[in-house]
């Protein structure tokens, strides 16, 4: 007789992972409202431990000038303090758009989130498109953010005119097809950025050379972080941008 048997206890039985979809609620943030003065709509992918509420302040400048700025919020939230015990209201929050846990269903969850964003914001299929023949969708992702920009760009049903990757690298695992030969990429990183890799910019580069995009390349200065100035200038360079592209500095 085993010992389980001998205790009167029955053997473990092994868990299995089950799904199931749910509804939820989720929030964004929007500068402006689209118009027929709408000449460029921005959807941002904030970078992680950020919450849109903030990241959008500097983009809702750009608000009075033709520009509407639209950002999602991660739906992945967290207390960023590490205090230990009770969290309280004095307590950081902040939010992740993924983790390596469970991954394809969190990129697939945040893709559909983000395109429902988008046709709340831009209208259905036929009002979408009377707003593409007047006024571009830019897409911008900053840090974290910027695997999520590309994965919704290239899953996504979206369609996109400038996708704006700044202060991180495109996804190894992202294949670079169609959708995302389909935008005019910018690649924006801080003089000082500590996150800057020349090994990553370097594999990159080579990948982005055997899809056959050329990069705008644009550096800014300070750190780890989004500049004023050089969102300014990329709404300007928006305005009328042609599809030759190089490296220079600042837009």
């Amino acid at each position: 007789m085993s010992g389980a048997e001998g205790s009167g206890r029955l053997p473990p039985v092994a868990p299995t992972e089950r799904r199931i979809e749910v509804a939820r609620s989720a929030r964004y943030f929007q500068a402006g409202e689209v118009s027929g003065a709408t000449r460029q709509v921005w959807f941002l992918c904030h970078g992680y431990r950020q919450l849109a509420s903030r990241f959008v302040h500097p983009f809702a400048e750009l608000a009075g000038a033709g520009v509407v700025a639209v950002a999602p919020e991660a739906l992945s939230r967290f207390y960023i303090d590490p205090a230990p015990g009770r969290h309280g209201s004095e307590d950081r929050v902040g939010a992740s758009w993924m983790t390596r846990v469970d991954r394809e269903a969190e990129i697939g969850d945040y893709v559909s989130y983000l395109d429902k964003v988008a046709e709340r914001v831009l209208g259905r299929a036929d009002t979408a498109d009377r707003l593409r023949r007047r006024a571009k969708t830019v897409v911008l992702g900053f840090s974290q953010g910027v695997h999520t920009a590309a994965r919704w760009t290239a899953l996504g049903r979206t369609q996109v005119d400038e996708l704006v990757l700044w202060g991180a690298y495109l996804p190894d695992d992202l294949a670079i097809g169609e959708a995302l030969r389909r935008p005019r990429l910018t690649l924006v990183f801080g003089e000082d950025d500590p996150t800057s890799d020349p090994v990553l910019a370097r594999k990159q580069d080579e990948r982005l050379a055997a899809a056959g995009i050329e990069p705008r390349r644009v550096s800014c200065p300070g750190g780890h972080r989004v500049d004023r100035g050089v969102i300014r200038a990329l709404a300007e360079a928006f305005k009328g941008r042609s599809h030759r592209t190089g490296s220079e500095h600042g837009p």
